[in-house]
């Protein structure tokens, strides 16, 4: 119930944001928001400006470091921690090749809600292409999947430091 309640609020203080777009009020500087249309068989998913930082989306202390673009990877397929990003668990595994990720799958994510299941479709495939694009684990937080985001982070980047060593 209580994550019904906070999904819900959630939504209106999207639909709100949306209404004073359209009718041109003013709004504080916020980074871009998805709202989730029942009508619709897709959810748009922007990517925010906010990057992730060492230790974790919001500069946390995680203890795993972040990798550079200057690291070279030992070849072969590295399986991340599993992370909590709320309504399910992420877990991703890497696949390096001639020192670089050359793919990034998901082994697990959230899929048992629809608005999970629409969320993290348009999602994953973006933060795949972040990563491998980066060739690391710093990437932008999809908006509207922020904690899916934070934890593909702190898999991908715990499979990475595997990689490293």
């Amino acid at each position: 119930m209580k994550k019904y309640i906070i999904s819900l609020s959630l939504v209106l203080v999207f639909v709100f944001y949306i209404l004073m777009k359209q009718s041109g009020t003013s709004t504080p500087s916020t980074p871009p928001i998805a709202v989730s249309n029942p009508a619709s068989t897709a959810t748009p998913v922007e990517i925010s400006p906010q990057t992730a930082m060492p230790g974790g989306p919001h500069g946390g202390s995680s203890g795993m470091p972040m990798s550079t673009n200057m690291t070279r990877y030992k070849d072969g397929q590295y399986t991340g921690i599993v992370a909590d990003a709320y309504y399910g668990n992420v877990q991703v595994e890497a696949l390096v090749q001639s020192g670089k990720i050359a793919d990034v799958q998901f082994l697990a994510y959230p899929n048992d809600r629809g608005t999970s299941v629409q969320i993290n479709t348009i999602a994953m495939p973006r933060l795949k292409s972040e990563a491998i694009q980066a060739q690391n684990a710093n990437v932008d937080i999809v908006s509207g999947a922020t904690q899916t985001s934070e934890a593909f982070v702190q898999s991908l980047a715990s499979a990475l430091q595997q990689a490293a060593s």
